[in-house]
């Protein structure tokens, strides 16, 4: 039998939503071992002016505990 938990973190890019996706997923396997999926949960775009400036995730990173 496997125990899987999950984590929600909150990343952010400049240059789109796939992006912020991967920094989170990236930041996460500094500390995380044997990550096994990411679910996007809510996107947010900040824009200054009438430019988009930052893209934010929130995303679910799912993995297993040995």
């Amino acid at each position: 039998m496997s125990v899987v938990k999950v984590i929600e973190i909150l990343a952010e890019s400049k240059d789109g939503f796939e992006a912020a996706t991967k920094v989170a997923v990236k930041e996460a396997a500094k500390t995380v071992k044997n990550i096994k999926s990411v679910y996007v949960k809510d996107m947010q775009a900040i824009v200054e002016g009438e430019e988009i400036v930052n893209y934010r995730v929130n995303v679910k990173i799912s993995f297993k505990v040995d």
